[in-house]
């Protein structure tokens, strides 16, 4: 079997660093936990690639093409086909003050948000602060294991699987012709976040699957009951 452009397929991979080997990411919780990776709050599990639509790095796509379901495969990516080179460009200097204004104490290690790009502090220095915009594995070559766990043809388990990469759980799903219906109840916790990745999931579902034309969400608010007052 080899997948075309379009196809959801869901894998399990780990990756590590071609400069010494350590793991720099996985989906496998077990992988996680023997390379001292595992980390409180993290998610694991099967992830969802879309052929075609850049949902994960040039050269990981290309091997998953050309894999079977339950297939394992090995490969070395060139960081053209990963993250890319290194661009000395976006090494940067500012002045610690223009972190202290956005509430941020620079160290080094650490990332943060500068205008909507994930920047790392690799020093800090008289009050100087060199941060660097290059992705984390930029430069990197990379040693990818892939499984292919299942090829995802449903259209309602697509939108699940796109629910579920938007970091949601629905409580029903339903396509029907060219609209999608997804449904929330009062279990889902609705705040912020979960109406930032409701915005994400409509429009990866309007993205990745054309025969959607429209997308109906349903959600179920309870209003919570008052403790009943106490006897006099």
């Amino acid at each position: 079997m080899s997948f075309k452009d379009g196809d959801f397929v869901k894998v399990e991979y780990s990756a590590w660093r071609g400069s010494d080997g350590s793991l720099a990411y996985t989906t496998d919780k077990s992988v996680a936990e023997k390379n001292g990776a595992s980390t409180e709050g993290n998610t694991y599990g099967p992830r969802l690639v879309v052929i075609g639509k850049n949902t994960i790095i040039k050269g990981a796509e290309k091997a998953i093409t050309e894999m079977n379901v339950n297939e394992t495969k090995k490969v070395e990516i060139e960081p053209q086909d990963a993250f890319g080179e290194r661009d000395s460009a976006l090494v940067r200097v500012m002045h610690v003050a223009d972190f202290r204004k956005r509430d941020i104490e620079p160290h080094a290690g650490m990332q943060v948000d500068l205008d909507g790009n994930i920047a790392t502090i690799t020093s800090v220095n008289s009050g100087r602060v060199t941060v660097d915009l290059n992705h984390v594995l930029a430069g990197e070559k990379l040693t990818y294991e892939i499984k292919v766990v299942e090829k995802v043809d449903a259209p309602d388990a697509k939108v699940s699987a796109l629910a579920k990469m938007s970091s949601l759980d629905p409580s029903a799903v339903k396509v029907s012709g060219s609209s999608a219906e997804v449904s929330f109840n009062e279990k889902t916790e609705k705040d912020a976040n979960y109406f930032i990745n409701k915005s994400a999931m409509v429009n990866s579902i309007l993205r990745y699957m054309p025969d959607i034309s429209k997308v109906l969400v349903n959600e179920e608010y309870t209003r919570q009951k008052e403790n009943a007052p106490a006897n006099a």
